[in-house]
């Protein structure tokens, strides 16, 4: 397998002979300590030293363009690709297994573990894996030629949708099979242009039961009745296209196309968090168990331990994969 180069290595990774960053578009925090980036074009890369190094883990894997990770409780690790399907790795693995069948395309913009079940959103709607079966099945009709960019879970039971088009759908999984998605009451509006956000990027929630919508150019909405109502967060970003939201007991942090920015829940105001980001173009921003954030650039990964005050490059360099890591 292949290291990223630690950023002590090489101060310009774009320099001749010098190698290229990888454009991350999804990290996942397992609860053992392990970093998985997934990249466009790349495959995945595994850090268990909190991004000091990484390693490439592309063995099985047939689609290197990865659009989203995530992980069940068991440690398993699920990557979505654009045309591959969907993959998954056991902890102690070294290999990913393919588990699409029954997907009906193979485009898979968003995965979500719960002890509900998993769920994978796609480009026809939302499926749950059926471990018995080893295969996907429609959660309910109603969203089969929509893309489904975000799942979430609120009370154990309402499962949320964001997409790309028709805004928050959800649907209560206690009722599978003659249940069907209904789109969330209120509408996102601009309240400055007055225009309405269908087109949502992420959905998030936090530990007191709000649910967040990030939009692809209208800004984030908080909701704190499960979707009844909704109202804008925070005032204006300056740059209204919302990649990742990360909510802490002492505000919300917000990736956008132009950096990262924090608001405390009692301060709406925004505040650049971007001191050491050499790349602003964010992708995709998690928070691990002891913390520590990681982000997700156009130009490779960045990490803070200081709650986004200050950011390290933490993966500067990919090199060639060796040949036994072709797959």
């Amino acid at each position: 397998m292949v290291e990223f180069v630690s950023a002590q290595t090489h101060q310009n990774p774009f320099g001749q002979g010098a190698g290229f960053a990888p454009s991350i578009q999804a990290l996942v925090a397992t609860e053992d300590g392990r970093i998985f980036a997934g990249s466009f074009g790349q495959g995945v890369f595994v850090s268990t030293n909190y991004g000091e190094t990484w390693m490439t883990m592309n063995a099985g894997l047939k689609d290197r363009f990865i659009l989203c990770l995530t992980v069940d409780q068991e440690g398993v690790v699920y990557a979505g690709t654009v045309r591959g399907g969907i993959y998954r790795i056991k902890a102690d693995g070294k290999m990913w297994e393919s588990i699409s069948h029954g997907l009906k395309r193979v485009e898979v913009k968003s995965l979500l573990a719960h002890r509900q079940g998993l769920y994978a959103g796609t480009g026809r709607g939302v499926y749950q894996w059926q471990e018995a079966q080893k295969m996907w099945i429609v959660v309910a009709k109603g969203l089969d030629q929509v893309l489904i960019s975000s799942l979430v879970m609120m009370d154990n039971q309402r499962l949320y949708a964001g997409t790309a088009g028709n805004g928050v759908q959800w649907l209560d999984t206690t009722k599978l099979g003659t249940a069907t998605w209904q789109k969330v009451a209120s509408e996102f509006v601009d309240a400055k242009e007055r225009l309405k956000h269908n087109h949502v990027r992420i959905l998030a929630k936090n530990h007191t039961g709000a649910l967040f919508v990030g939009t692809q150019d209208g800004g984030i909405y908080r909701s704190t009745d499960l979707g009844k109502t909704w109202h804008i967060f925070g005032r204006s970003l300056p740059n209204d296209s919302i990649r990742g939201i990360v909510s802490t007991s002492s505000g919300v942090l917000v990736a956008t196309g132009r950096g990262i920015y924090k608001t405390s829940l009692s301060n709406a105001k925004w505040t650049a968090a971007n001191a050491g980001l050499t790349e602003l173009s964010i992708q995709t921003m998690v928070m691990t168990e002891n913390g520590e954030l990681f982000a997700g650039t156009s130009a490779g990964a960045f990490r803070s331990q200081d709650h986004g005050r200050h950011w390290v490059n933490v993966c500067l360099l990919y090199t060639s994969p060796s040949p036994r890591d072709r797959g």
